[in-house]
């Protein structure tokens, strides 16, 4: 099946509101649409190409003249106007080089030919082909409702793929309905934190939880996923036997099918901490992922234990309702400013994304380019290094110097909180932390942070390892989750009967590309070790392409007649030496660094170690000399005889 290149839709234009939302206009995105619309190669040269900036701003000017942003503001309003009247488009579907040289024209640097593909797919310019499978196509279950797990039903059924999805939870979203804490949010631009194929017209520039869910769920509507979702249904067991896979559930219920795709998550299992008193606290004690519903912290002295992202968001979220909030902190974390964190989308710029051609892709192609690939080359140990106790190359140490002084000015005056915030580590060390008021939180008088391990929680309180007393009316564990136990807690075995547990070890699992693992044939991880995003960028990006990845496998399989695949051990085994490998010369291994990245044994687990585009190349088409394959006649008499429940 081909497919139609990308057309926006026209619509009646206001020139009026249009002029009005073009003084809101990310202009180094309008300079790009201009060039679309008009063909005119004059918007790619002096005096029309942007200087680089972060890419986040709504009116950023480009580095602008004002007479020059009057001008494009202008041409802008014409182009617009003429296409809306029927004028066609003079270039809709750049790709290639002329597609990278529009890039660089637009985020203000030379962009690589590499990027050029993979961005002309994500901007729709060039789709990839939905491929239908035949009858015969292999049945799955997914395991999970959240990101992961409603993206793949939607291409399974777009693929014309049977399966059922199994959500322990009562609606989709995952992490994003369970985690409903106080300032709970994204980290990753709003624009980019969407599935490509289902943009919103977001309100703020980073999600807050909320928005997040109704996006998810509005998504589910659209795509009648509840039909396919098996709500309340916990999966404790998967099983292979005979060509096919029984799952059971917490009520005993069994469910098979010659697929199953996982789509648990890493930040899906809260993770408590072995603190002696946490059963003999009179108050409430919870972690952030639990959060009570009717909690009422006004008045309230509150101790939260943790500093990493979670605690982060709570912090400055329930300080001004709190009498006393202590901070427990571990080790520090770098901060990195952020000026519209907070702020709303507005009302002009939302215009421009829901009513002119190509904004909204030119605008999310900028946030990409600027929060992607662009730090990975900072990330990389340089052997000749003179600092490595502070950095691991003169890139990163710019880094340092930029996040130190920020850090400074917002501490200003206060050389205590500095000496106490200021990480001893190298930037990007651990996954950086937007600024949402966490300085200024810090530096109330009713705050106070404490770098002292807990030894203890008391009836009333805790107690840190120094001997410090915090009396507290609730405590809070933003202590994190189960990052290296994949797939825990539930029971998965494969073809030689042990448990994938026994195979891993209790926190260091590995995976072909993350997404498969020898002796367990028909099994496709999502969201599996080796593939979190340590360097910057959206994990959706990455979640789409284990999902091609695997659907594209399983249309496949139905086209070949082959019933099962199994990675051959060689095959993983090589990925999983060359991730390593390339860990050993980033940051995450860093000495002396800890974060939850790496197992205990000092191995990362969790981060891909790739630059989104290599990852998005290595997914780009599944190859079966990969894998050990057979026929599909055994899957396919057990198929006819059952039903998804045995």
């Amino acid at each position: 099946m081909g497919f139609v290149p990308f057309a926006p839709e026209r619509a009646p234009i206001d020139r009026a509101a249009l002029v009005a939302a073009l003084e809101e206009a990310n202009l180094p995105s309008l300079v790009a649409v201009l060039y679309q619309l008009t063909g005119d190669r004059r918007w790619l040269a002096d005096p029309y190409r942007p200087t680089r900036s972060r890419g986040m701003e709504d009116n950023d000017p480009g580095g602008f003249p004002p007479e020059i942003r009057a001008e494009i503001r202008a041409a802008a309003a014409d182009a617009v106007c003429a296409w809306a009247d029927g004028a066609p488009v003079a270039v809709p579907a750049p790709t290639g080089e002329t597609l990278a040289g529009i890039m660089s024209v637009a985020v203000g640097e030379d962009v690589p030919l590499e990027y050029a593909e993979m961005t002309a797919e994500d901007m729709g310019f060039a789709p990839v082909a939905v491929r239908r499978a035949p009858e015969g196509a292999p049945r799955a279950i997914v395991i999970g409702a959240g990101v992961s797990g409603m993206l793949a039903s939607i291409r399974l059924a777009e693929a014309g793929i049977d399966h059922v999805v199994l959500e322990k939870n009562a609606d989709v979203g995952g992490t994003w309905l369970e985690n409903a804490y106080p300032g709970a949010g994204v980290d990753t631009p709003s624009h980019l934190y969407s599935y490509s194929f289902a943009p919103r017209d977001w309100t703020t520039h980073f999600g807050k939880r909320d928005e997040v869910w109704e996006y998810l769920r509005a998504v589910a509507d659209r795509h009648d996923l509840r039909e396919r979702i098996r709500f309340g249904t916990e999966v404790v067991a998967a099983t292979w036997a005979d060509g096919r896979w029984t799952v059971r559930t917490t009520t005993g219920e069994e469910l098979t099918a010659e697929v199953v795709i996982t789509a648990t998550g890493q930040l899906n299992r809260p993770k408590i901490p072995p603190i002696p008193g946490l059963d003999r606290f009179r108050g409430p004690l919870f972690h952030t992922a639990e959060w009570p519903a009717d909690l009422d912290l006004t008045g309230k002295r509150v101790v939260v234990i943790g500093t990493g992202a979670s605690a982060m968001q709570v912090v400055p979220a329930v300080a001004e309702r709190v009498a006393h909030l202590t901070v427990f902190q571990r080790s520090p974390q770098w901060v990195a400013p952020n000026e519209v964190y907070f702020s709303p989308v507005p009302g002009g710029a939302r215009y421009l994304v829901e009513n002119v051609p190509f904004y909204r892709l030119w605008y999310r192609t900028r946030l990409a380019w600027n929060t992607n690939d662009r730090v990975h080359p900072g990330l990389q140990k340089d052997p000749a290094w003179e600092h490595p106790e502070r950095s691991v190359n003169a890139l990163n140490d710019g880094h340092r110097r930029v996040f130190t002084r920020y850090l400074e000015a917002e501490l200003a005056g206060r050389p205590d909180l500095v000496a106490k915030a200021l990480p001893d580590y190298p930037p990007f060390g651990k996954r950086m932390l937007l600024d949402n008021g966490w300085f200024a939180a810090l530096r109330r008088e009713d705050v106070t942070l404490l770098t002292e391990a807990v030894a203890e929680v008391t009836e009333t309180g805790v107690r840190g390892a120094d001997g410090t007393e915090v009396e507290a009316d609730v405590v809070v564990l933003a202590t994190g989750f189960h990052t290296h136990r994949v797939l825990w807690p539930i029971e998965v075995r494969g073809r030689s009967g042990r448990r994938i547990d026994e195979v891993w070890g209790p926190e260091d699992a590995h995976a072909h590309l993350g997404i498969t693992v020898p002796d367990f044939p028909n099994l496709f991880l999502t969201c599996g070790p080796g593939t979190v995003l340590g360097h910057g960028g959206s994990y959706i990006t990455i979640a789409e392409c284990q999902v091609r990845y695997i659907v594209d496998l399983l249309v496949t399989m139905a086209e070949r007649g082959i019933g099962t695949v199994e990675v051959r051990p060689e095959v993983e085994a090589d990925y999983v030496r060359r991730h390593d490998e390339a860990h050993e010369a980033m940051i995450w291994t860093h000495p002396g660094m800890r974060n939850w990245y790496r197992n205990a044994a000092g191995r990362v687990v969790s981060a891909l170690p790739w630059r989104i585009v290599d990852y998005w190349r290595m997914t780009r088409e599944p190859d079966l000399r990969d894998y050990r394959a057979e026929p599909a006649f055994q899957s396919a008499q057990l198929s006819s005889q059952s039903p998804y429940v045995s």
